[in-house]
């Protein structure tokens, strides 16, 4: 009985996202078709039947598992600690002097290989 309702639904999901991707599609085509007509309209239409073929993805279950992960990263977003404007700072500037830093001593070490390999070759 599982298998069968299994079978089911991955074909109805086949055929979910050949809407889908047939929404999309005519989308982009209709777009460059009606070149002619107000951009308002064509990008309110392109928006529109975008909206609607997430809408139909979303009822896949590959949409459900994403909009699942989509929920459960946005609680996880919500628990995380943000650093206050001067830890950023902070930590910016040490960026910014290590970097520079390490920025001094490649161009030494790029200076004493030139002198060794002008040494070498008598250039």
């Amino acid at each position: 009985m599982t298998t069968n309702t299994e079978n089911q639904s991955n074909s109805l999901d086949i055929v979910k996202w050949g809407v889908a991707a047939l929404l999309i599609a005519t989308a982009v085509i209709g777009n460059q078709f009606y070149a002619d007509v107000n951009v308002v309209a064509r990008v309110a239409g392109v928006i529109i039947a975008f909206a609607i073929a997430g809408i139909i993805a979303l009822q896949t279950s590959k949409g459900k598992q994403a909009q699942s992960f989509a929920r459960e990263a946005h609680i996880e977003v919500r628990k995380v600690v943000w650093p206050t404007r001067q830890e950023a700072l902070n930590t910016t500037f040490i960026v910014l002097a290590a970097t520079a830093v390490m920025a001094l001593i490649l161009w030494g070490f790029d200076a004493v290989l030139l002198r060794v390999v002008n040494l070498i070759t008598g250039v």
